[in-house]
């Protein structure tokens, strides 16, 4: 299943922004970086930009030697393990995590560290690096996403803190089937800062 949305630039902002859409890990204690999803470009005044938001995702891994695991289908509940097997290394769905809200991967290879990532609709939407052998990454996310207006993102890359904490809309996608997101405000008189706005929901 996906939600349709379509960005929509109702603004006054004669800038060009470039809009960074994405999602924060809830799974961890702490606030750890996150990734450029999506990044809109050249999206001029009165333009519209429609995307999916697939509510599945993907799991793939890196190990210590530079192999990259086939991406598999990931939803959660589920537990995947690095595991090495007769064939060499191997990312293997090995039954159900800890935590149905999570979908977690355990290193469980005898030495070597790993990279696990998490895709959504093809785009890497989060990654853990250098996790040690019995150790796990855990990936959660609430069904809403980030937006807002940054300089110097790149999309698939993690942001720095700065443009993290600057960006302040969150978009509640639950039970949503599609949407328009309304971006208002901009330059010139009166100016009023950049907003993001859900309109013409349709629920699922």
């Amino acid at each position: 299943m996906s939600i349709h949305l379509n960005f929509i630039n109702q603004s006054n902002n004669a800038d060009n922004p470039e809009i960074v859409i994405f999602q924060k890990n809830v799974a961890t204690n702490f606030d750890e970086l996150s990734v450029a999803w999506m990044l809109i470009k050249n999206c001029g005044i009165g333009d519209n930009y429609p995307f999916s938001f697939s509510m599945s995702m993907a799991v793939g891994v890196s190990d210590s030697y530079g192999n990259y695991s086939p991406q598999l289908p990931a939803q959660n509940g589920q537990l995947f393990s690095m595991t090495l097997t007769t064939s060499g290394n191997q990312l293997l769905a090995t039954g159900t995590g800890t935590s149905s809200k999570e979908v977690q991967v355990l290193n469980n290879l005898p030495k070597g560290a790993i990279n696990a990532s998490i895709y959504r609709d093809g785009k890497l939407l989060a990654t853990k690096t250098s996790i040690a052998p019995q150790q796990k990454a855990l990936f959660g996310f609430k069904p809403t996403i980030w937006i807002g207006a940054a300089s110097q993102v790149v999309q698939g890359q993690l942001m720095n803190p700065a443009i993290i904490s600057s960006i302040n809309t969150e978009l509640s996608l639950l039970e949503v089937a599609s949407a328009d997101i309304v971006m208002t405000g901009g330059t010139g008189h009166n100016s009023t800062p950049l907003s993001f706005n859900l309109r013409n929901v349709v629920m699922s």
